[in-house]
């Protein structure tokens, strides 16, 4: 089949393009190219400005050039190990050796003396002679076109099987050329106004110049097109899920004060500033007939979970059931202590559900829920399973909420007669990041920590230092202070990191801690054997504790005041800042230990970070930049966006742009029914809605 620009369309196979085949096809079917929409979409990682042609007597040993001649001299030589080819280029005003050592048959089938051919390359001295090796050419006749010299060079991320197949950027460049000459227009999804409102160029435009151009700007506006639309479509999606909260009305909670102050009085601290501003648009959520859909974000030990039992008392003071979901038993667990030790004060019953429970502890349990006996339900997945059924369910809170996906989220708030949402992370995530991930959510943030706190002092050593540490830890046990070592777990490795969990377990507690109770902790362990161990520990029956990450989140020992926390470069900095949130939870000042013998150059840069700063926004801010998203989060857990060309790190100014272009939007036009929105509906519901489901929803 012959492409030509008046039968081929974005829907035609790429395996119909020139220089394609079934081996390079399937290649490409293994990143997701199939059509040439698809090719067109897959974008360079970067550009190299070639747009500059030099003449040979102006060029300088290590000088990167572009230069235009004619061939001459073009011969094959023997050495050693095979053959290299050589070529002498002119100009007008001298020549230049060219050498290649690789793909010398088909470099020599390609090229004829006498040819004029574009190169570049960087130029070496060679016996006195300037010289270019392994330089990449364009012919310059008729039936070629120049795509590695003139140009802002586009550079593509070629996979292993891409390689395979034969695939050079070279190639890709010619493949992706002659698909886009294949083509008379791209339509575009936006009308002229719209793209003047919007302050972009056109589609057709944008995919052409992200490939092939002679001007770097037009490279650039290109790119800022199509970063526009992915953070466009995404803020379309947020803005109608917002709308279709807001749609729907219910009967308010009034503020009731009774049990609230009950609760307040009791407390042994006062609220920061940033506690009450916080309760205030909480309760400002509940006297408005759409229900609460925020996000609320605390950096570790500023008091979140106080925020939320004051929120349930004026719910259950409303006579409404508040659920609240964790997502592991250790800290539901946690969390039903805090919540029971202030509830029962005041005469409110607090349940747990979780799988662990014996059959019939949970059959009584589902009955007080049934019944609404139990106004106060803490739980893990259990919570929004078939067999639970609440009396009169008001108010869900979700603690450590990227950790669920929104089907789970859903399922529980449809047990709800009133549908409140407040979704709690003590990860402090970026702004721009937040507006990506939770934009149908109002934000907020609790931004100080309790009076109280102790200082929590961070350094950093070497595995040759251990000993050192282990002295210290000893020092602190002889004190009836607690301590915590952590290994790291990272699924791939998950085998050989239990196993080094296991032997320094058994080395640590028969040599070093000899004389001090050790206990460990780790996924594998069922779920009893976990909350026994946990339990010890927060007897002060162990001394110290050995653990995986399991004990990221959910301990709160205000008697542990050191952690150690070793190989620490393979865990991302807001994960050790989460590790490090286990101690300095009560009066006692805190010590954590960072060890890594990591030869990288940037992991000491990396971690002093966590050595200079206690603040989660400004170490979220920094994981965010070295990590990216899908990291920063965890991919399996939350299943974040992977976009084409769009940056979450960078793009803050476009995220918010876009983010206002798509609210005013739907403002407008909530279904998109208006003539002028009736393209963005259809591409947004054939093709973005399907990739937003796919990555957003668990």
């Amino acid at each position: 089949m012959e492409l030509n620009k008046s039968s081929n369309s974005l829907e035609t196979p790429v395996q119909y393009l020139k220089g394609v085949g079934p081996r390079r096809s399937k290649a490409f079917e293994s990143v997701e190219i199939v059509t040439l929409k698809d090719l067109l979409y897959y974008f360079p990682r970067k550009y190299l400005d070639r747009t500059s042609i030099q003449t040979i007597d102006s060029i300088a040993i290590d000088l990167e050039v572009n230069l235009i001649g004619k061939i001459k001299s073009l011969s094959l030589r023997k050495m050693k190990r095979g053959t290299f080819l050589t070529a002498t280029l002119y100009d007008s005003t001298g020549s230049i050796n060219l050498m290649w050592f690789r793909g010398v048959d088909y470099i020599k089938e390609s090229l004829q003396e006498g040819e004029v051919i574009t190169i570049h390359g960087k130029v070496a001295d060679y016996r006195g002679r300037f010289q270019i090796v392994h330089p990449e050419y364009d012919k310059l006749n008729e039936n070629e076109v120049a795509l590695s010299t003139g140009f802002v060079i586009p550079v593509y991320p070629l996979t292993e099987d891409l390689k395979n197949a034969g695939l050079t950027n070279r190639n890709m460049r010619k493949i992706i050329y002659q698909a886009l000459e294949s083509i008379d227009n791209i339509d575009d999804h936006f009308s002229e106004e719209q793209l003047e409102s919007f302050e972009i160029c056109s589609l057709d435009k944008a995919i052409r110049n992200v490939h092939f151009t002679q001007d770097i700007n037009e490279s650039k506006e290109a790119i800022h097109r199509l970063k526009f639309d992915e953070h466009f479509f995404l803020q379309l999606l947020l803005a109608l899920r917002k709308k279709e909260i807001n749609e729907k009305t219910f009967d308010i909670i009034e503020f009731k004060t009774q049990k609230y102050n009950m609760i307040l009085k009791n407390l042994s601290f006062d609220l920061t500033d940033s506690q009450k501003s916080v309760l205030r648009e909480i309760i400002e959520d509940f006297l408005l007939e759409k229900p609460m859909n925020r996000m609320l974000q605390g950096d570790v030990g500023c008091g979140k979970t106080i925020v939320s039992i004051l929120a349930s008392s004026v719910v259950v003071d409303n006579d409404y059931q508040v659920a609240i979901m964790a997502p592991t038993d250790i800290l539901a667990k946690q969390l039903y202590k805090n919540f029971r030790d202030n509830f029962e004060k005041i005469g409110i019953e607090s349940e747990l559900l979780v799988g662990s429970l014996k059959t019939n502890d949970k059959k009584k349990v589902l009955k007080k829920i049934n019944d609404g006996d139990a106004m106060i339900v803490i739980g893990t997945h259990a919570l929004f399973q078939k067999d639970v059924s609440f009396k009169n369910l008001g108010f869900v809170i979700i603690d450590e909420q990227h950790r669920f996906g929104v089907n789970q989220r859903k399922r529980l708030l449809e047990k709800c007669k009133v549908p409140n949402l407040l979704a709690m992370t003590a990860t402090p995530i970026p702004r721009t990041l937040a507006i990506t991930y939770n934009g149908d959510m109002d934000l907020s943030i609790i931004d100080e920590l309790p009076k109280n706190r102790p200082d929590i002092f961070t350094s950093q050593i070497q595995k040759n230092n251990l000993n050192t540490a282990y002295d210290f830890i000893i020092e602190k046990a002889k004190n009836n202070e607690q301590s915590i070592i952590v290994y790291p777990l990272i699924e791939e490795t998950e085998k050989q990191d239990l196993e080094a969990a296991n032997q320094s377990y058994l080395a640590l507690k028969d040599s070093v801690f000899q004389d001090y109770r050790v206990g460990l902790i780790h996924g594998k362990l069922d779920t009893d054997e976990k909350n026994a161990m946990m339990t010890k520990f927060m007897d002060n029956k162990i001394q110290i504790l050995i653990s995986t990450t399991v004990i990221e989140v959910g301990i709160d020992n205000p008697n542990a005041s050191v952690i150690l926390i070793n190989n620490c470069e393979r865990f991302g900095l807001s994960q050790i800042h989460q590790l490090r949130g286990r101690v300095g939870r009560g009066l006692l000042t805190s010590y954590c230990i960072l060890c890594s013998d990591s030869g990288v150059e940037n992991t000491k840069q990396r971690l002093s970070i966590l050595t200079q700063t206690r603040n989660g926004f400004e170490i979220a801010d920094e994981d965010l930049k070295l990590r990216g998203p899908g990291e920063f989060f965890g991919e399996k857990q939350s299943g974040f966006i992977k976009f084409r060309i769009a940056n979450l790190v960078t793009d803050g100014k476009i995220i918010r742009f876009a983010r206002m272009k798509a609210f005013d939007m739907i403002d407008n036009d909530a279904n998109l029914s208006k003539p002028i929105n009736k393209l963005i509906k259809e591409r947004f519901n054939s093709e973005y809605l399907k990739l937003f489901l796919k990555t957003t929803v668990n």
